[in-house]
C-alpha cells in the first residue's frame, strides 16, 4: 500500500490561529514585565489576529481563506513565485515553455555577442518529432554566397518599393504592449542593424519613428492612428502617415497566431494618458479591437479594400493572418485574380506565436501551427497561380536559425520574429506581459520597471543578435551547398512521418 506524508490541514490551521491568541498574551505580558520592546511583537501579533478574523468571518471571496485563515494565504504566497521556483530550482535546460532554457540562453549569447557555442552534444530528442535540415555532401565555399535582396512592390513597378537585405524583420510589437524604452531599443537596434521593424497596432508610431529606422505601419481592426470614430479607414489620415520617410510598408492585420478570431487586447493596466491619446481610448477599461475589419465582410470586400489602402497609400502593402480555413484562403485568392488586385506580400503568423495579453482558450486552441500552415499557403499560390503576384513571410516562435531556416526552406522570402528579439534586450519569461509588472522594463509603462532598460546599450544587443544570426545563416547556406536564400526549398527539410 502506497503510503506519503499528509497534514491535517484542520488542527494545524487551529493549532496555528490558537498560537496567535498565546504569542500575544505572551509578548503583552513580557512588554510589561520584561522590557518594553517585547511590545513590537504585542502590535504585530495584534495586527496578524485582525487579519485573521477578517480572512475567517468576514471576507466571502476564498474558501481556503474562510476554512484556514492565514495558514491558507501563506499557500497563495507560495502558488505566486512557483513559476520562478520552477525556472531557477526545478526544471531542467529543455521543459520550460514557451522557451527552454537552452533557446533563451542562444539568444542571450548572440545579444551580448559571446560565443554561443555548445560542448558534448546536443540536448534536444533525436526521435521521429524532430524536424531537421539536410546538409550536403558538398558544402559551398561561402566565397561564393550572394547578397540577399527582397523587393517588396516590384510587382506593381511602385516608385515607393521597400527593399531588405537580410531575411529577418521585427515582428509587431506595439508601443502599449511595449514600454517607450523597450520600444526605443528595438527601434535604434534596427538601424544599426540594417533591418525593417513592425510598429504593431498601436496608433501613431511616436517612439518607433524618434529612432529613424525602417518600419512597417501595422493596421489591426481598430485602425489606431488611421481611423474615424466608427472604426473605418480614415484616408487622409493614412495618407499623411503614409508619406513620412521612415514609413516604408503599410500591413493590414486580419488575425494573428495568439488570438486568431479576435481583435487585439490592450489591458487598461497599461494604458496611460499618451497611449489613451494615440490610440484615441478611455484609461478605464481594457482596449479590445474588433475581431474584424468593418471593410472586410466577404472575399469582394476585402480586396476592395487592400486595392483602397494601395491607391491611398502608394506604398507597398501586405496582409498579415494566421490560417485557420485553407478554403477561405482559397476564396480570397480566387477574388484577388478576379479584381486582379494582390498584397505585396502576405504574412501567414503560426499559431504558436504572440507577445501579448490573448484569451487562453484561443492562445491554446485556435488556428494551424506555422509549420503545418505554411506549406498549405505555398501549394495554394501556386494552385492558384499567384505565387509569382506577392511574397510570402512568416512568424510564430523564429527565434533561431534553425527554425527560421525551416521556414525559408517551406516557402517563406523572410521571416519575422517578435520574442527573439524581447529576449535580445534581456526578457527573462516572467509570463507577465498583460501585467505591467514586466521585471525587466519590456512590456511595462511603470517608470519606475523600465529606467533599468538602457537604451543605447539594449540596443547594441539588437544588432549583435541581428548579426550572429546572419553569421549563422551564412554559414548554414554554405553547409547546404546553396549560394542564396532562393534555392532553400521543402526538399531541405527533414520531416517525420506523419507530420
Amino acid at each position: 500500500m502506497e503510503s506519503r506524508i499528509s497534514l491535517n490541514m484542520e488542527k494545524l490551521s487551529h493549532l496555528f490561529n490558537n498560537s496567535l491568541y498565546l504569542l500575544l498574551v505572551v509578548s503583552f505580558l513580557l512588554g510589561n514585565h520584561v522590557s518594553f520592546y517585547f511590545h513590537f511583537l504585542t502590535v504585530t501579533f495584534f495586527l496578524l489576529i485582525l487579519i485573521n478574523i477578517y480572512y475567517l468571518y468576514i471576507q466571502k471571496q476564498h474558501a481556503l481563506l474562510s476554512n484556514f485563515g492565514l495558514l491558507a494565504q501563506i499557500r497563495y504566497m507560495v502558488e505566486s513565485v512557483g513559476p520562478e521556483f520552477r525556472q531557477y530550482l526545478f526544471m531542467s535546460d529543455t521543459e520550460e515553455r514557451p522557451f527552454t532554457r537552452i533557446e533563451r540562453n542562444e539568444i542571450y549569447r548572440k545579444a551580448k555577442n559571446v560565443d554561443s557555442s555548445a560542448a558534448f552534444g546536443s540536448q534536444l530528442n533525436f526521435d521521429h518529432t524532430e524536424i531537421k535540415l539536410r546538409h550536403s555532401m558538398y558544402p559551398m565555399d561561402k566565397s561564393r554566397l550572394r547578397p540577399f535582396e527582397l523587393v517588396f512592390g516590384e510587382e506593381r513597378a511602385l516608385a515607393r518599393s521597400h527593399v531588405i537585405t537580410k531575411p529577418l524583420m521585427i515582428s509587431a510589437m506595439s508601443y502599449g504592449a511595449l514600454g517607450s524604452h523597450a520600444v526605443r531599443a528595438l527601434a535604434r537596434g534596427a538601424r544599426k542593424a540594417g533591418i525593417t521593424m513592425n510598429t504593431g497596432e498601436g496608433g501613431f508610431p511616436k517612439y518607433h519613428l524618434m529612432e529613424n529606422c525602417d518600419l512597417v505601419f501595422q493596421m489591426g481592426t481598430a485602425k489606431f492612428g488611421v481611423r474615424h470614430e466608427d472604426g473605418t479607414l480614415d484616408d487622409d489620415k493614412l495618407e499623411k502617415l503614409a508619406a513620412l520617410e521612415q514609413i516604408k510598408m503599410i500591413e493590414i492585420k486580419f488575425s494573428q497566431g495568439a488570438k486568431p478570431g479576435k481583435g487585439g487586447l490592450l489591458p487598461r493596466e497599461k494604458i496611460t494618458e499618451e497611449i489613451a491619446q494615440l490610440r484615441g481610448v478611455p484609461m478605464d477599461r481594457d482596449v479590445v479591437s474588433p475581431a474584424y475589419h468593418a471593410e472586410c465582410t466577404s472575399p469582394e470586400a476585402s480586396v476592395k479594400f487592400i486595392r483602397h489602402v494601395q491607391e491611398v497609400a502608394q506604398l507597398p502593402v501586405g496582409i498579415k493572418m494566421c490560417l485557420g480555413r485553407p478554403d477561405e484562403l482559397g476564396a480570397l485568392l480566387r477574388e484577388m485574380k478576379a479584381q486582379m488586385v494582390f498584397p505585396d506580400y502576405m504574412v501567414i503568423d503560426g499559431a504558436e506565436g504572440g507577445t501579448g495579453a490573448a484569451p487562453k482558450a484561443f492562445m491554446d486552441d485556435f488556428g494551424l501551427p506555422l509549420f503545418t500552415a505554411l506549406p498549405l499557403v505555398e501549394k495554394l499560390l501556386r494552385e492558384e497561380g499567384v505565387r509569382d503576384r506577392l511574397k510570402l513571410l512568416s512568424s510564430g516562435k523564429l527565434i533561431h536559425a534553425g527554425r527560421q531556416f525551416t521556414a525559408l526552406s517551406l516557402g517563406a522570402d523572410a521571416i519575422y520574429t517578435a520574442r527573439g528579439f524581447l529576449l535580445a534586450i534581456g526578457c527573462i519569461q516572467s509570463l507577465q506581459c498583460n501585467n505591467n509588472t514586466c521585471p525587466v522594463g519590456i512590456t511595462t509603462q511603470d517608470p519606475a520597471l523600465q529606467k533599468g532598460l538602457d537604451i543605447e546599450q539594449k540596443s547594441q544587443r539588437v544588432a549583435n543578435y541581428v548579426n550572429n544570426l546572419w553569421h549563422d545563416h551564412r554559414e548554414m547556406l554554405a553547409a547546404m551547398g546553396k549560394t542564396t536564400h532562393r534555392q532553400l526549398n521543402p526538399d531541405n527539410v527533414y520531416i517525420p512521418q506523419p507530420f
